[in-house]
């Protein structure tokens, strides 16, 4: 299987639980499930996890020496995204809530750990 659907594939599954278990818990504290644009934080992380594995996929062998920083340019965009597509819906209000906070940043760490197994066993062959 081409590492990079399987990547994909994992993260997309990973994300969808982490999804429904956020979703619950918010059900459980009788918390709004749809709000704080919840759908483009998990679509956003998912697909620049995607490119970002995807190009240091491609980039591994000639770029071996320089994945390290390659990665950490990924995890720049990510939050240049956060920064562009929600701090001004977040912050609108001159303060950014927990749930807000959380919305974006649970979907961030769980694709930052997986993209980072992901470049392990890239550096481990």
């Amino acid at each position: 299987m081409n590492p990079v659907f399987r990547f994909g594939a994992i993260l997309f599954f990973m994300l969808l639980l982490t999804l429904l278990v956020y979703l619950t818990v918010l059900y459980f504290l009788s918390m709004p499930l749809w709000e704080n644009k919840i759908i483009p934080a998990y679509l956003i992380n998912y697909l620049l996890a995607i490119g970002i594995y995807a190009y240091l996929f491609s980039a591994r062998k000639k770029y071996s020496d320089s994945l390290g920083f390659l990665f950490m340019a990924g995890s720049f965009l990510k939050f240049a995204a956060f920064f562009i597509f929600f701090y001004p819906a977040y912050h609108a209000d001159n303060k950014i809530e927990t749930l807000e906070f959380a919305t974006f940043f649970i979907p961030y760490t769980i694709c930052l750990i997986i993209e980072t197994m992901g470049l392990i066993k890239i550096l481990q062959n």
